[in-house]
């Protein structure tokens, strides 16, 4: 079940020890039991080989497996790796390794790093992977990442390790959730219930705020938003686990829709509704707007990662949204759209909003005080509560 709400599609079912069965039937038969019960799970186009270690005869396992890996989509590159920490520990000589599953990016040797949402910073000195020294980790595959500067008793499980300034932590979600079938849960889920949520390599306590009802009940798909009782790195797009603590059982599983929502939803709220509609089920196109008017004035790397669209299909969109002028970029466009770019944009709708408080903040003033040449710069940045490099972007591309 777990497997099916993680919506983890490659993989090879091995039935072992099948030398101690009494004839080739019994074996048939716990083929098709395993074939039935996967039957509509992600895995249910797994093939299913029988194995005894003691012919010692691996050829046709290794077979389905090389078949298996040749399948396997590779993980993207977005320039931001991220490296879920499931174990720390030392070694004579060396001092702290890390170890984990490298996602979004590549790392090398020399490369600063940060622990977040720890806060530490340190170096990586050594690469290994399966035992094997490397110049360069790529994602998708498990790495030991020796790291300078770093001391082991402050880093704990479920800490990510990534580039500085790329991630920070965050204890409020919006997610998408189904809930298992009666067969493994038969208790409803109800609203501001204390959950556990496993997500990453960490697990941590969370409040669920359902949105749009009271409760959802077993088999039931439904959108909720999670209160952590301390602060995770995560993406959109990650998976995540939700766990009854008392009594321990798996009661569903979802997809992040966003990590930093930065507000406690209204939850029967019809715009709150609309946003948790087009986060799980809009076009590509609405997804990428929506992210947009949610982050104000944001730099075009940060709202490709943000989307949790495939890079390649959000450049394209947003390229075309600047080409219709649904999106207003302040200053002239260094180039065309560009996964690195830093350069600061803003939807067509947050951008006149933005002009008309602008405006009416001017017009309140002159009227205040006709006798001044103006509004001091700082105090109009103060009242717009904006940072000092998007405030000059913006005040540039209005005049």
């Amino acid at each position: 079940a777990i497997i099916d709400l993680l919506q983890i599609r490659n993989g090879v079912i091995v039935i072992t020890k099948t030398d101690l069965a009494e004839n080739s039937d019994w074996v048939n038969l716990v083929q098709e039991e395993v074939t039935e019960r996967l039957s509509n799970t992600t895995l249910s186009s797994a093939e299913v080989v029988s194995f005894t270690a003691k012919s010692g005869d691996v050829t046709e396992l290794r077979n389905v497996l090389a078949e298996c890996l040749s399948s396997h989509v590779p993980q993207s590159d977005i320039n931001m790796p991220r490296l879920n920490i499931d174990r720390i520990f030392t070694l004579p000589g060396f001092g702290t390794i890390l170890t984990g599953t490298l996602l979004g990016g590549y790392l090398e040797i020399g490369d600063e790093i940060e622990i977040v949402p720890i806060g530490l910073r340190g170096r990586i000195r050594g690469l290994q992977n399966y035992k094997t020294s490397v110049e360069v980790a790529a994602p998708g595959i498990r790495v030991a990442i020796n790291v300078a500067g770093v001391n082991k008793s402050k880093i704990r499980r479920g800490a990510v390790l990534a580039r500085p300034g790329q991630f920070y932590g965050t204890s409020l979600i919006d997610v998408s959730i189904r809930l298992l079938s009666e067969e493994h849960n038969l208790i409803p889920l109800r609203h501001n219930e204390q959950m556990k949520i496993y997500v990453g390599s960490t697990e941590v306590m969370a409040r669920v705020r359902i949105v749009g009802a009271e409760r959802l009940m077993p088999s039931e798909n439904g959108w909720l938003q999670l209160e952590l009782s301390s602060k995770v790195v995560v993406q959109k797009g990650d998976r995540f686990i939700l766990r009854r603590p008392s009594p321990g059982n798996t009661i569903g599983g979802g997809i992040i829709l966003d990590e930093h929502p930065g507000i406690r939803h209204s939850l029967h709220n019809p715009n709150s509704l609309m946003k948790f509609e087009i986060m799980s089920d809009g076009s590509p196109d609405e997804i990428l707007l929506q992210s947009l008017d949610s982050s104000g004035i944001i730099s075009i790397k940060s709202v490709l990662v943000n989307s949790g669209l495939e890079l390649r299909d959000a450049i394209t969109i947003l390229d075309q949204m600047i080409s219709n002028k649904e999106v207003v970029v302040l200053g002239e466009l260094e180039k065309k759209v560009a996964a690195d770019s830093t350069q600061l944009i803003v939807s067509y709708a947050f951008w006149g909003k933005t002009v008309d408080k602008i405006h009416d903040y001017l017009s309140d003033y002159h009227k205040r005080y006709p006798l001044r040449n103006g509004i001091q710069r700082e105090e109009l940045k103060s009242r717009m509560n904006i940072s000092t490099h998007p405030f000059n972007a913006l005040i540039i591309e209005m005049a």
